[in-house]
């Protein structure tokens, strides 16, 4: 944060970060969206077995709703941008950009193991997305979970 920076203009920089992050990961869920919309109509569809389905189904649920949750910050500052405080939109926006991640973190490793198990076995499935499941634990939530611990660091 610049030394000269005023409350009005540090909350207006957060607003404008926020809505950039949002605009970072909002095209993955959408791309995931749209491929698992074309899957039932697929004719390899039918030969899924029951966890490749129900992996499917989280899939497509946690998908939606990691779009949901991404694209109601814009929304909620749209709807209520000269009513609401931009300090109040920043944090429920960052409550629902993390929530959103969250659920897209599901919605991959979801996805992963649908793909991978149809491909090569159940097993393989697994154990490719508790993989993926840790390499994104760790980089989106465990490096700054660790930060966190050790508390605050001098910025200059």
């Amino acid at each position: 944060m610049p030394v000269d920076e005023t409350p009005k203009q540090r909350t207006d920089r957060e607003l404008i970060e926020l809505l950039n992050e949002v605009r970072v990961g909002l095209p993955g869920v959408q791309v995931l969206f749209a491929f698992l919309l074309a899957v039932p109509f697929s004719s390899g569809f039918s030969k899924m077995t029951r966890l490749e389905r129900d992996a499917y189904y989280v899939s497509l649920i946690a998908t939606t709703l990691a779009s949901a949750f991404m694209i109601a910050t814009p929304s909620f500052h749209r709807l209520r941008w000269r009513v609401e405080s931009k300090e109040h939109i920043v944090k429920l926006g960052n409550t629902f950009t993390i929530i959103g991640f969250a659920l897209l973190v599901v919605a991959m490793v979801s996805a992963v193991l649908t793909v991978t198990s149809f491909l090569f076995g159940a097993t393989s499935g697994i154990v490719a997305a508790v993989g993926m499941g840790i390499v994104f634990f760790v980089l989106w939530y465990g490096i700054a979970f660790g930060a966190w611990l050790r508390g605050p660091r001098n910025q200059g």
